[in-house]
């Protein structure tokens, strides 16, 4: 496993460090949170980041933000205080664990399991809100197509959902894509719903 190691105070990198390397990580990058930091991030494709704060501002939460974006991993931050605005700006930057005073290298490896933990349960439910979206919006449109075909050919729903389900198979298509075919076409002639 790889991890990252954001933080520009050298005793707070090297605790941390310590900490990973006791527990058994060995594949363990310092890097400063200087310059362009996000793109050498991204280059390194880390499978967990820490981030040692401090004293966390708005700016180093909006870094944070940056770094959280364009990894999509798990982050544990480490800060030396905060309050419950810095908290709630931590959680929706995509921060998995955030530790308040508790920088000790014994505590490096718990937190870091939290972090993945927490952030493997969110992928999950994002991965299911985003399939129970698609399927959603598929269905609407698959009953929008329906509305076309029973409106312009007579058809009942049952029959309507039947002749798009055979199109769809004769085709090699999924149902959803021939009824999205069949609302673009409708919409070009001017029939659509």
């Amino acid at each position: 496993m790889r991890i990252a190691i954001i933080d520009d105070s050298g005793l707070r990198a090297t605790i941390l460090e310590e900490g990973l390397r006791e527990a058994g990580f060995e594949e363990i990058d310092v890097v400063p949170p200087h310059g362009a930091f996000v793109a050498r991030l991204e280059r390194m494709a880390p499978d967990v980041v820490l981030m040692n704060l401090g004293n966390a501002n708005r700016d180093s939460l909006e870094e944070m933000l940056a770094v959280s974006r364009a990894l999509a991993r798990p982050i544990a931050m480490f800060v030396d205080q905060s309050d419950e605005s810095m908290i709630g700006a931590a959680i929706d930057a995509g921060v998995s664990a955030y530790v308040v005073d508790g920088l000790r290298k014994d505590r490096v490896k718990p937190v870091l399991e939290l972090a993945i933990r927490r952030f493997n349960a969110f992928s999950k439910l994002q991965g299911e809100l985003d399939a129970a979206r698609t399927e959603l919006a598929e269905r609407k449109t698959v009953d929008r197509a329906k509305a076309i075909l029973m409106q312009s050919r007579g058809l009942s729903e049952p029959e309507a959902y039947a002749l798009l389900r055979t199109t769809a198979m004769r085709q090699g298509r999924r149902i959803a894509e021939v009824a999205d075919a069949l609302i673009t076409a409708a919409d070009l002639l001017g029939d659509g719903r």
